[in-house]
This record gives C-alpha cells, sequence and structure tokens, in this order.
C-alpha cells in the first residue's frame, strides 16, 4: 500500500523550512548541508499533497488521481488544490497564504532556485488554478472543501477516502475578510510570478485579486464567526481579519503598482490595527510581513 500524503502540522509548516533554505541556497553547500537538496524536497513536498487529476510529470510515483468530484455537492468544480498536511481537508486559508509565500520566494529568490525554480512555478499555479475555481462566483469564496471532523478520526489515503467532502463558502451574508483577503494577497503575488511567463494569467489572477479583495473589504468579518464549527479550533482566526486586509492591500498595491491600495492603508492603519505589537509570522499573523513589503515600497 502506498503511504499517505506526508505529515506536518500544517503545508505552511514546510514553507517555513523552504523559506529558509532559500536564503541560504546562493551558498549552495555550506558546513557540509547541501541546500539544492533542501530546496528540491521542500518543493516536492507540494507534489505530495496535490489533490485532483495528477500531471504527466508528477514526480512523487505513488500519489494517484483523487477527490476528483469536489464540489459537486455544491454544484461546482473544486477539484485541483493541495491537502493540508496528512488531512485529507482542502483548508483554503493556510493554502492561500502558503501560495502567497511560495510567490514571493520566487520574486525574491527565483534568480537563486537553479532548476526548482519551474517546480516552484509549477507548484504555485497548482494552488492558483484551484484559487481561480473557489472565487469564480462574484460575492462567493469557497475556503474549505472537506468535513475536518471525520477526516481526522479516519487516517486514509486521499486516493481511498470516504469521508464527508463538505463544502463551506464565505458570502455576502457570511463574511469571511480574512481568508479572502489572504486569497486576494495569493492571487496578487501569483500575478507577479506570471507578469512575463504568461501575461494573460497573470492579467487574469491580478483582476480576480481586485475583485476578492473589494468584497473582504465591502463585507469585513471573520470567517472563524461565519463557519465557526467547521473552521475552529483547526484554522480558526485568532488574530482577527485586519492584517488579512493590510497584507491583500500591500500585495495589490506591489502588483498592480497603483497608489490606491497604498493609501487604503494609510487610511485604514489605525481601524486595522497596523500598529500591533510584531510577535510572530505564519497564516494567522500578517504584520510582520507587511512591514517588511510596505518597507520594499518606493512610491
Amino acid at each position: 500500500m502506498a503511504p499517505k500524503p506526508l505529515t506536518f502540522p500544517g503545508i505552511f509548516s514546510a514553507l517555513l523550512a523552504f523559506s529558509f533554505s532559500l536564503l541560504l541556497f546562493c551558498h549552495p553547500i555550506i558546513g557540509g548541508h547541501n541546500y539544492h537538496d533542501a530546496i528540491r524536497k521542500s518543493i516536492l513536498f507540494f507534489e505530495g499533497q496535490r489533490s485532483g487529476r495528477l500531471p504527466p510529470d508528477q514526480r512523487v510515483k505513488w500519489r494517484r488521481d483523487s477527490a476528483l468530484h469536489d464540489g459537486s455537492t455544491a454544484g461546482v468544480d473544486l477539484t485541483g488544490g493541495y491537502y493540508d498536511a496528512g488531512d485529507n481537508v482542502k483548508f483554503g486559508f493556510p493554502m492561500a497564504f502558503t501560495t502567497t509565500l511560495l510567490a514571493w520566494s520566487i520574486i525574491d529568490f527565483g534568480r537563486n532556485m537553479g532548476p526548482e525554480l519551474k517546480n516552484t512555478v509549477k507548484a504555485v499555479k497548482w494552488s492558483t488554478d484551484y484559487l481561480l475555481k473557489a472565487t469564480e462566483k462574484p460575492g462567493v469564496v469557497y475556503v474549505q472543501v472537506g468535513d475536518a471532523y471525520s477526516d481526522h478520526s479516519c487516517w486514509e489515503r486521499p486516493e481511498d477516502m470516504d469521508t464527508l467532502r463538505t463544502v463551506y463558502k464565505i458570502d455576502n451574508a457570511h463574511p469571511g475578510s480574512d481568508v479572502a483577503g489572504e486569497t486576494a494577497a495569493a492571487l496578487a503575488a501569483a500575478s507577479i510570478v506570471f507578469r512575463k511567463r504568461d501575461p494573460a494569467y497573470s492579467r487574469l489572477l491580478l483582476n480576480r485579486a481586485i475583485r476578492v479583495f473589494n468584497f473582504a473589504d465591502k463585507h469585513r468579518g471573520a470567517y472563524s464567526s461565519s463557519l465557526h464549527s467547521a473552521v475552529c479550533p483547526f484554522y480558526c482566526d485568532v488574530n482577527g481579519y485586519e492584517d488579512e486586509l493590510l497584507w491583500g492591500a500591500a500585495w495589490l498595491h506591489k502588483a498592480s503598482r497603483k497608489r490606491v491600495y497604498r493609501e487604503y492603508i494609510v487610511k485604514n492603519e489605525v481601524v486595522l490595527r497596523a500598529g500591533d505589537t510584531i510577535n510572530e509570522f505564519g497564516w494567522d499573523n500578517k504584520h510582520a510581513g507587511i512591514n517588511v513589503l510596505i518597507s520594499k515600497v518606493q512610491n
């Protein structure tokens, strides 16, 4: 029997290791450590977490197609994307954050990635293709596929799973500025990655990011309140949705080069708590990333 996808506290855990290896990648072998191999394995991790119909160049050969009917109960196509860690649930919040940081890694360190650059770009697109499906309907963002409780009580490969594939969404009446803001950030960041590689796809990502951000800002609220029983305690937004709005605006400013998004941050810095204490950076707290990103903006 083939093994289940690798187990970590969340898909973002591998991303942290990936990011650190990038920082050192300009010196491939230091003190006996091979950072070429580290980045290769970091990206390979994401291929092990793929959901949906796998491509011919899939390198994790023991994985097969899975969850090919995701979204069908809601009348939408939500196949693809990434499973979370060793689970078979697709959590939109950490998936979007993972996508944002993967894209950021390419933007800042792509020139140092060597042969893994193309695989990293593919890793981003695997996620953005899914996020485009999840945001296709205006005023709605599909934020989770799978029931976490039934999934966590049954340890099985995604190819064999028979647990609930419940679909959860946010909309005008059930806001989720946190997950929508992060999704906008992911799409905006990815649009930069594809700006020269695939201009048409880049424009699609940016336009969708703008629409999703406007939705997140207009209908403010935490998805943990709207979908508490489904997302808590797994990816419950403890830090609040305000930082995701600032984070999304910062990435839209960088991607669109429009001052309106920088002005949005200045205008909302008090109400959205831009001055909050920075003590971490992760899927739930973006303040450190916001400061780094804004500090690089020249106009």
